[in-house]
């Protein structure tokens, strides 16, 4: 059954009797997983429950076959793949008590890492069928962006909104090479032309301009495939970390870059963090990616909502 809360973001209540959906991403991690699919179901059949394989030949496909799902009456929604496939399902179950399994079968697994789950495809999918079988979800936050158009996104893990995010949307827009190559000839193009942004800045209201050249605004604390970029971040707190590196010339910034696995950039003196319910953010040309998908242009309004996901664990 499909309610409007407060916010006009749509709710479900999850159907006891329905089947569990499940997307799947057979070409997540470059289809190092594809193989195990059939046994991920077997396993995820044991829990009782049907089993139903959500059709998608797109991302757009794949977020409006789990939006379908939910209005459907599911009992609850499964992602199979990296951190982009979990963003499209996110936006189905976000305010929603429909319990969701991130099973990490990506590339970039962080938000399903961060949450707790095993990094193993088979060892979570036993995660979430014991979940399923004694009734079980675990309340997690997430972050509700919004746009200047009122248009709303919801992510897991990190916005990215400086550098990276500027790289993505240069290899987005090049045709050749391909694989992970465009994406270091896209770094090297931008570390080219390399310079700060003016960002403008209202956290929890209190506003500020800045020069920068990374941004971010975590839910969790890792992006990129273990990145821990807001390093403290807790998807439990009910805040973002928000963590903004300024202006660094491309030395400076291939030197911090590598600390970034390990949090400890935050302690570099042109880094700044902050932790914030709500984060209003605007710059000139940039295009934000969330959960490693491209977003929302700037400016963009990110607020932590506590426990707007259920995750079966």
């Amino acid at each position: 059954m499909l309610a409007v809360t407060a916010d006009d973001q749509p709710s479900a209540a999850p159907s006891p009797g329905g089947p569990v959906a499940v997307l799947a991403n057979p070409t997540a991690g470059r289809g190092r997983h594809r193989g195990m699919l059939p046994h991920l179901l077997d396993r995820l059949a044991t829990a009782g429950r049907p089993v139903r394989l959500l059709e998608a030949r797109s991302a757009e496909e794949a977020e409006a076959a789990c939006r379908a799902a939910v209005v459907e009456g599911v009992s609850a929604l499964l992602a199979v793949g990296g951190d982009g496939t979990v963003h499209r399902a996110l936006q189905a179950v976000a305010g929603t008590t429909v319990p969701f399994g991130p099973v990490p079968a990506g590339t970039g697994n962080d938000f399903a890492v961060d949450t707790g789950f095993p990094a193993d495809p088979s060892a979570a999918v036993e995660v979430v069928v014991a979940a399923l079988r004694d009734g079980r979800s675990h309340p997690v936050d997430l972050a509700r962006m919004t746009g200047a158009d009122g248009a709303v996104r919801w992510y897991g893990a990190v916005l990215a909104a400086g550098f990276d995010a500027i790289v993505n949307e240069r290899a987005n827009r090049m045709r050749w090479p391909r694989g992970p190559r465009r994406y270091d000839l896209a770094i090297l193009v931008e570390l080219a032309r390399l310079r700060p942004r003016r960002y403008r800045l209202r956290v929890d209201g209190v506003a500020q301009e800045t020069d920068a050249v990374l941004v971010a605004i975590g839910n969790c604390a890792s992006y990129g495939g273990g990145m821990r970029i807001c390093p403290d971040a807790d998807p439990t707190d009910g805040l973002l970390d928000v963590v903004v590196g300024g202006r660094f010339d491309r030395r400076t910034l291939m030197r911090v870059k590598p600390r970034i696995y390990r949090g400890t950039h935050v302690r570099h003196p042109l880094v700044r963090t902050y932790r914030a319910r709500t984060v209003e953010l605007a710059a000139e040309g940039i295009t934000t990616y969330a959960d490693g998908e491209r977003s929302l242009r700037l400016p963009v309004t990110v607020t932590a909502v506590p426990a707007a996901v259920r995750l079966l664990r």
